[in-house]
């Protein structure tokens, strides 16, 4: 699991707390300091072109704009430093950024990638492939730079010229394009040379080729100025971004349905009421699905095994009550083929377009328990053949995660149905993470990895080489699945550049999620996004879907901005 994917995570666990009076007095004064809703002189700009987000509350900021810090600043990634490919994993195509192309060779095994003529670092520097070949090689050196596992495949990188990279790799493998093209920030080779380890780096005056410079730094409060440098003539149309810091959802929210606020990432109970209400005709929320929320079965050991057992287990879960009880109706449910729809339509098998989880089936799960041995005894508890109860198995979840915390109470209840008993296991991120890793659980529910096809989050989930025997470190693959026809389905993919291949490499896979059910899945997974049309329009809707739309989603938070427009 990527630094990346676990912020993603993170931002969309966050939960409501106490409204914080002194965050509402200190962002009054970050507002007055930075000239409130008057006038600002930024040129001929007014404060309409000055937008204000917070993707999440975490507090103070910290002053360190390194792409490769554990944590970088708000607006490192995307908005400062840029990637060669933009992703836009809403409908899965590609596009050019830094790089005005990209060409696989036959054998899969070469990228060679054009450069965008004419752009600048932010202190006027010319940007070259000398640039390009730098950042990957310094990736390369340092491994905790390496989020994306480049090392794994990459051999060497190359530059024929000042406009044209060449990329070679040990091996045939076409998904390494998202990792290198869509998530690797190029960063200057006359600045980060002479930095060494730059996760190390805080990198505090930070010059990119993105569409923003920094204009100034507060714990408080981060202000970022259009780069006047920047390779796409016109753009962008918003003059200056404002992060203030918070440390509460609550104190967010309020600010956001004030207007002082454009644009967040938080989850906010009863939002129609709470937000939309309050101005239907600016305020306005978009959640779409981003990754599929699994109940994590531990394959590697019985009856969790037994294929039979886990269809019994999904039959009698009740996955509307967790998407309308549980999850406030923010987050549908999932598609059996644990596809993350409508954005992957385009890989969806013919044979499963109509179908879905039906309603709980206690009879259907009961005659499918008793084909494999197991029956309900006097007591209404499940036993096997030799008349032996099941254990009680624990769920774990983690303490604080109100919804899912809901959705494991909800099973529970389900399983009881069927004369399982399991009781809801609430424990520490760390201690629910370990137990994951290590195999040490029974059920748990999860995350998935997405990407910007099904490919990515199959193989995270279904790799054989992501998962470990039990007491071993499992990279994604908790469930603990092991089958060679999965991994020869997800290699198919890997090596081919055909996209028919792929895709039927991927229909193969959704025919294994819906037979044998190596994890289950429940509910999509939502993206938190609020924002109003007061100062800005041109935001991502589902009828123009041109990025994912929460702030914390880089590089996508670049591409809304860039297509917002100043309401006149």
């Amino acid at each position: 699991m990527t630094r990346q994917s676990l912020s993603r995570l993170f931002s969309g666990k966050h939960r409501p707390g106490l409204l914080l009076l002194s965050c509402l007095m200190a962002f009054t004064v970050i507002l007055a300091a930075c000239g409130g809703t008057t006038s600002q002189n930024t040129g001929n700009t007014t404060q309409n072109s000055i937008l204000t987000i917070v993707p999440s509350p975490e507090g103070d900021f910290t002053r360190n704009f390194s792409p490769y810090a554990p944590s970088p600043a708000y607006g490192t990634t995307g908005l400062i430093y840029e990637t060669l490919l933009f992703f836009n994993r809403m409908d899965g195509t590609v596009h050019p950024w830094l790089a005005s192309s990209y060409q696989f060779s036959n054998n899969a095994k070469t990228i060679t990638f054009t450069l965008q003529p004419n752009v600048k670092w932010s202190d006027g520097k010319p940007f070259t492939s000398a640039d390009v070949v730098f950042t990957i090689n310094m990736i390369l050196q340092y491994p905790a730079a390496d989020g994306n596992d480049l090392r794994q495949y990459i051999s060497n990188v190359s530059a024929p010229d000042d406009h044209t990279v060449v990329v070679n790799l040990k091996t045939a493998y076409t998904p390494i394009l998202w990792g290198l093209g869509g998530q690797t920030w190029i960063v200057p080779q006359h600045i980060f040379s002479s930095v060494g380890d730059p996760t190390k780096f805080a990198n505090p005056n930070p010059v990119g080729t993105g569409p923003f410079t920094l204009k100034s730094f507060t714990p408080q409060l981060i202000d970022l100025v259009k780069n006047p440098n920047y390779w796409q003539p016109g753009k962008p149309t918003v003059s200056e971004v404002r992060y203030p810091a918070f440390n509460s959802n609550t104190s967010a929210e309020l600010l956001l349905s004030q207007g002082s606020v454009d644009w967040t990432g938080l989850f906010t109970p009863n939002i129609q009421q709470t937000f939309v209400n309050r101005d239907p005709a600016h305020n306005h929320y978009w959640f779409p699905p981003s990754n599929v929320v699994m109940l994590y079965l531990n394959d590697a050991k019985a009856p969790f095994n037994n294929a039979a057992f886990r269809q019994a287990i999904s039959d009698v879960l009740d996955r509307n009550q967790m998407y309308q009880v549980a999850e406030s109706g923010y987050e549908p449910v999932a598609s059996p083929t644990a596809l993350v729809l409508p954005a992957n339509k385009s890989y969806l098998d013919p044979n499963y377009a109509n179908l879905s989880f039906s309603s709980p089936n206690k009879q259907q799960a009961l005659q499918t328990l008793q084909s494999i041995g197991y029956t309900l005894n006097s007591s209404g508890v499940l036993v096997d053949k030799t008349g032996k109860p099941l254990p009680n198995f624990n769920i774990n979840v983690v303490t604080g995660w109100t919804d899912w915390v809901s959705d494991c109470q909800i099973m529970a209840q389900d399983l009881k149905t069927i004369g399982i008993n399991a009781t809801v296991n609430a424990i520490s991120f760390n201690a629910y993470f370990s137990a994951l890793q290590l195999g040490n659980y029974d059920m748990a529910i999860s995350w998935t990895n997405p990407g910007p096809t099904p490919y990515y989050l199959y193989n995270s989930l279904l790799n054989s080489a992501n998962t470990a025997p039990i007491g071993s470190t499992a990279t994604s693959n908790f469930e603990r699945w092991s089958d060679p026809t999965t991994d020869k389905l997800l290699n198919t993919y890997a090596t081919s550049t055909d996209q028919n291949t792929q895709l039927q490499a991927i229909e193969g896979i959704e025919k294994i999620m819906v037979t044998q059910m190596p994890a289950i899945p429940l509910v999509y997974g939502a993206t938190w996004n609020e924002y109003t049309t007061t100062r800005f329009t041109g935001w991502p809707t589902a009828d123009n879907a041109y990025a994912m739309p929460a702030p914390f989603d880089y590089p996508d938070d670049e591409m809304v901005i860039l297509n917002l427009k100043p309401v006149a």
